[in-house]
């Protein structure tokens, strides 16, 4: 990854900036996981967070009045996909523009069994290859940080899609950096993706939300929520799945997750 000399300067002024304090309490009170990271962990969050923000831009949209907990909360849960990894800071990506809440828009969704409609849908959230921006519902989002075990984080979700669109493709695959990269990601992953296509339509229970079932980017988009959120439920049931995150991200979340510990059967 070659980052412009210039740039690079500038983001290390950025990161070595004093942190406000009322941002720090944002993220200790906005996300619990926060105070479960290794204080290694913390410092490179807060020095992410820093440079997140003063690079993106930030609308509110539908009356939303923009604040500095909007921000911070947005900026710190997508850092957390950032950590321990060299990172250009999700560069297809220039604003986010905030909700209240859910907005409506008329869209093909995924209703399921490999079935499309058209029609008005409420969102939570939005982003695309080429749209420049990403679209989030502020309650949802605070709702996602402030419940680190529940498999469902907004944020997490579209900044993973943010993460697909690094290789110029929304294919399910992150810009990796060699081809054989590229052929162990699709070893694991395809088998995987078939797996939950076969769940969703027979109903039964996955670790994963079916919704990752429409296609491999919302696959990646939904395996990342389950990896973060519910690392030890995933590595029980999809050790590869589990594993191949884990070496993308450089990170092992059961350290450091709230999920509770299941009995072994």
């Amino acid at each position: 990854m070659k980052i412009p000399e210039r740039k690079r300067l500038r983001r290390e002024r950025l990161r070595s900036a004093p942190f406000p304090p009322e941002w720090k309490e944002i993220i200790a009170r906005n996300l619990p996981i926060f105070a479960r990271l290794p204080t290694t962990d913390q410092e490179e969050l807060i020095e992410h967070v820093q440079v997140f923000v003063a690079e993106k831009r930030f609308e509110g949209c539908a009356g939303l009045k923009l604040t500095d907990e909007i921000r911070v909360t947005i900026a710190a849960q997508a850092c957390v996909l950032l950590l321990h990894r060299e990172t250009d800071y999700y560069p297809e990506l220039t604003s986010i523009l905030v909700y209240p809440s859910s907005y409506i828009v008329e869209e093909d969704r995924y209703v399921g069994n490999g079935i499309w409609e058209h029609g008005p849908d409420n969102r939570l959230g939005h982003t695309a290859p080429d749209m420049g921006s990403l679209v989030l519902a502020w309650d949802d989002v605070k709702h996602g940080a402030s419940d680190p075990a529940d498999g469902q984080n907004l944020v997490i979700h579209e900044f993973a899609h943010q993460l697909d669109f690094e290789d110029a493709a929304s294919d399910g695959a992150p810009a990796l950096r060699t081809r054989a990269e590229y052929l162990t990601w699709a070893r694991v992953m395809r088998p995987e993706f078939d797996a939950l296509r076969e769940a969703e339509e027979a109903g039964t229970e996955s670790v994963l939300d079916t919704y990752g079932a429409a296609n491999p980017a919302e696959f990646f988009a939904v395996a990342t929520e389950a990896f973060f959120e519910r690392p030890r439920a995933l590595r029980a049931k999809n050790r590869q799945l589990y594993d191949q995150l884990a070496a993308f991200f450089h990170q092992d979340p059961i350290a450091f997750s709230a999920e509770e510990k299941r009995p072994r059967r």
